[in-house]
């Protein structure tokens, strides 16, 4: 067997036995609550690609995940971790929905869904740069700092908004303006009536191709890889590792942040305490299932976003706490199989233990 065809062998496997295990454990817990699998199996597949309802509701759902896998991915790239989407997210969306309210009503909307937009964008890759710059400036973990991050984020929000920015006796903001909101995909697809999913899932498969292009095309995509695969090899090329830290993780913060534009232009309309509550931290397991391709990860997102919406489909069944349970089996399987994440996790170990040994 030829190399590549080795090295696509070693990618393919994790997942694929991720889904193998999750299937197994789904069919066990199935008996055991009574029922049939291939009747819940099939009722999961009815209630989500099997209508035009139910496949909306799963590109609605899966769209924000492939947008935290981007990022989450996009870090891991570069040998970081970043478990800060959480904080990333909700601050963003927060940013795109106050900016929003406050555009003018006779903004055109391509002027007024970029500017939303890029107002998310900003606030997201700023509160990814802060970790990134931490460890860069000072060696502390990103994943340390991002977790902490998110708990000050979060609070900072909720204080915001319960106090000055939430409408009297809601947890919301205001409506954005008219200009700023993106069509339902209902309108123009039929076979869609009802479901959450608008126009702002085209986002995707921009960040999908952007994300690409980066890492395939560019220098810094280049250098990006390099320092993710051994660091110190990328120093001795001349690669200036702080600055590529900093900006894994300022543009990990902006591609979290794209998640704003189909939630907050295409549905809410406006910030809600909670927006986006476990999507940070569900796209590590995107990105991690989807081996950091861009094709993956947004397959990966379809799957989860599948499961989420089938969840739904199948509770007169099973509980739907099933799903939850596939989708921790998916997780650990996926974390205990990569060599990618177990090299990570040693350097992450080793630069703690370093750091640990120099303050003593």
């Amino acid at each position: 067997m030829s190399a590549r065809w080795t090295g696509l062998v070693e990618k393919a496997l994790p997942p694929a036995l991720a889904l193998a295990i999750a299937l197994l454990v789904g069919n066990l817990l199935i008996i055991v609550n009574g029922e049939q699998p291939l009747r819940v199996w099939s009722l999961l597949v009815a209630g989500t690609w099997g209508s035009g309802y139910g496949m909306g509701q799963v590109l609605f759902k899966a769209a924000p995940l492939a947008l935290a896998g981007y990022s989450v991915g996009l870090a891991f790239r570069a040998g970081l971790f970043n478990v800060g989407g959480e904080g990333q997210i909700q601050s963003s969306a927060l940013a795109c929905a106050v900016v929003g309210a406050a555009l003018p009503a006779w903004l055109p909307w391509p002027l007024a869904v970029l500017v939303c937009t890029l107002a998310a964008v900003c606030c997201g890759a700023c509160v990814g740069a802060v970790p990134g710059w931490l460890r860069a400036r000072f060696g502390a973990h990103e994943v340390i700092t991002t977790i902490m991050l998110n708990f000050v984020v979060l609070a900072v929000i909720g204080y915001l908004v319960a106090e000055h920015l939430a409408l009297p006796e809601t947890l919301h903001t205001r409506e954005i303006a008219p200009g700023a909101t993106l069509g339902r995909l209902a309108d123009t697809v039929g076979a869609l009536r009802g479901s959450a999913a608008s126009w702002g899932l085209l986002v995707v498969p921009f960040a999908g191709f952007a994300y690409w292009w980066f890492l395939e095309r560019t220098t810094w995509g280049l250098e990006h890889r390099t320092v993710g695969l051994s660091p110190g090899v990328a120093e001795a090329n001349g690669v200036n590792v702080a600055r590529v830290r900093v900006l894994a993780m300022t543009l990990a913060g902006g591609f979290a942040a794209l998640s704003a534009v189909p939630t907050v232009l295409g549905y809410k309309h406006f910030y809600e305490q909670g927006f986006g509550a476990g999507v940070g931290f569900m796209g590590i397991a995107v990105a991690l299932l989807g081996q950091g391709n861009p094709w993956g990860i947004a397959a990966a997102a379809l799957l989860f976003g599948t499961l989420s919406q089938g969840g739904l489909a199948i509770n007169a069944l099973v509980p739907k706490d099933l799903i939850d349970v596939l989708q921790a089996a998916v997780i650990l399987v996926v974390v205990a199989a990569s060599r990618e994440v177990q090299a990570v996790l040693r350097r992450g170990v080793a630069a703690a233990r370093a750091s640990t040994k120099e303050q003593a």
